[in-house]
C-alpha cells in the first residue's frame, strides 16, 4: 500500500493516480483525498486539473463559493460536480458514508457542514421527527416534477403531508459473485452464506450497515429483512458471528477489492452491481430468491445545512432530466422519473440487473423506520463488528 503524507513520506505516482481515481468516483471523501495525496499537490489537482476549486472569476453571488453533499460510494457522475462548479463558481465536497446509522449519528452531532445529503427512505419519518432535516422548498426546484415520478418509490419522502425528501433513484439489495472464481451457481441468501463460509472463505464482504447485514443473515433463515424479534435477531447474530472469521472485510465500499480480485464476493446495491458487471462482464448480480431488499434515495436538506441556497441550487441541478441522466448511466441505478426514463438508452432499461422481473421483486421488502433506531439491532451489528 502507498504512503501517504501523514506517514511522512511522499506519496508514489500510482498511489496518487489510485486516490485520484476512487475521489472522482466518490469512493473517498475530498478530506480523505487531500490528506492521503499531501495538501498542496492534491489543492494543485483539483484547482487546476478539474476546475473543482472556484477561482475569483466564477464567484456566485449568494450561492457562495463552497458547499458540501454527504452521499454513498461510487453514487454520482463526478463531471456532474464539476460542471456545476463550472457554472456557478461554488466547489462541491462530497462526504461518503456506508451506513444511514453512520449519517443519522452525523446530523445528531450537529455541524456536519452538509447542505445536502441523500438518505435512503425508511429514515426519512425519523430525521422529521427529530427536526433534523427541513421540508422541502418546491418553489425552489423549478426541475422537479411530482407527476413524472413514480409514486411506488416517491411516497417515503413524504411525511404527514409535507414533503421532506425528493427522490434520486430506487434499487434492489443483492449480492455480486466473481463467477471466475466461484463457478458453482447461486441464487440465494443461503448460498451466499454457506459459500462464504466455503469455498469464499476470506474472499467474501459484507456491509458495514446493520439493515442489509442484519436483514440478510434474517432472510438465510426466511425471516423478514426487517424483523425485531428477540429469538429471530438471535438466529441472525448466530450466523454472523459463525461466518465473521470467513469474511474480508466488513465495510459497504467493496468496488475497490472486487476490481482487484481480492474479494470475490459482496453484498451489493445494483448501481454498484451495474458497474462492476458492466465493466468485469464475469461478476454478476444475484438477487436472493428468499427475498431482502428494495429502496429508494431521496434528497434531503439538513436543518442546519450552512449553505442552503447552493444546496437547493444543486439538487435543483441534479433534477434537471438532461443532467439527471447522465447521472443514471455513470451510477448505474434504475430512475423514478419518466422524464429521465425517456432519455436513457434502451439497453439501459433491458438490463435485467436495473430492471429485474416481477417474480424477483415481488418478495423484496423496503426497510422498516424501526429498525434505524432499534438498539437491539444497533447493539447486534456492534457486537458483530467486534468479533
Amino acid at each position: 500500500m502507498s504512503k501517504s503524507y501523514r506517514d511522512g513520506l511522499p506519496i508514489s505516482a500510482q498511489g496518487f493516480v489510485d486516490q485520484l481515481l476512487r475521489y472522482r468516483r466518490g469512493s473517498i471523501s475530498r478530506r480523505h483525498f487531500l490528506g492521503a495525496t499531501g495538501l498542496g499537490l492534491a489543492m494543485a489537482v483539483l484547482g487546476r486539473e478539474n476546475g473543482v476549486l472556484p477561482g475569483p472569476a466564477h464567484a456566485a453571488g449568494d450561492l457562495g463559493d463552497k458547499m458540501s453533499i454527504a452521499t454513498w460510494p461510487n453514487y454520482h457522475d463526478p463531471q456532474t460536480f464539476v460542471n456545476f462548479t463550472k457554472a456557478t463558481g461554488v466547489a462541491v465536497e462530497v462526504n461518503v458514508f456506508g451506513s444511514n446509522e453512520e449519517m443519522l449519528a452525523k446530523l445528531q452531532a450537529g455541524a456536519t457542514g452538509w447542505s445536502l445529503f441523500v438518505p435512503t427512505n425508511y429514515t426519512i419519518s425519523t430525521y422529521k421527527k427529530l427536526g433534523l432535516i427541513d421540508a422541502i422548498d418546491l418553489a425552489k426546484l423549478p426541475a422537479y416534477s411530482a407527476p413524472t415520478e413514480d409514486a411506488r418509490f416517491t411516497a417515503e419522502g413524504t411525511v404527514d403531508g409535507t414533503v421532506y425528501a425528493v427522490p434520486k433513484n430506487w434499487g434492489t439489495t443483492g449480492f455480486a459473485v466473481n463467477t471466475q472464481k466461484l463457478t458453482k451457481p447461486l441464487a440465494s441468501w443461503k448460498d451466499f452464506w454457506d459459500t462464504a463460509m466455503a469455498e469464499g472463505s476470506n474472499r467474501t464482504m459484507v456491509h458495514d450497515y446493520q439493515l442489509t447485514t442484519i436483514g440478510n443473515a434474517l432472510k438465510y433463515f426466511g425471516y423478514s429483512f426487517n424483523s425485531l424479534k428477540q429469538d429471530e435477531l438471535a438466529k441472525a447474530e448466530e450466523l454472523l458471528i459463525k461466518a465473521k472469521p470467513h469474511l474480508y472485510a466488513v465495510s459497504s465500499d467493496y468496488q475497490p477489492p472486487m476490481r482487484a480480485n481480492d474479494a470475490w464476493m459482496t453484498m451489493c446495491w445494483t448501481n454498484d452491481g451495474a458497474q462492476l458487471n458492466r465493466d468485469l462482464p464475469y461478476i454478476k448480480y444475484v438477487l436472493g430468491k428468499e427475498g431482502g431488499e428494495i429502496w429508494t434515495d431521496f434528497y434531503a436538506i439538513p436543518k442546519d445545512a450552512p449553505n442552503k441556497p447552493a444546496g437547493y441550487a444543486l439538487l435543483n441541478y441534479l433534477m434537471t432530466p438532461e443532467n439527471a441522466v447522465k447521472e443514471h448511466i455513470a451510477n448505474g441505478a434504475p430512475c423514478t422519473d419518466s422524464r429521465v426514463n425517456a432519455l436513457l438508452p434502451k439497453e439501459f432499461l433491458a438490463n435485467p440487473i436495473l430492471y429485474p422481473a416481477a417474480e424477483l421483486l415481488k418478495p423484496l421488502e423496503f426497510g422498516a423506520a424501526a429498525t434505524l433506531t432499534d438498539p437491539a439491532r444497533a447493539e447486534l451489528m456492534a457486537r458483530f463488528k467486534s468479533a
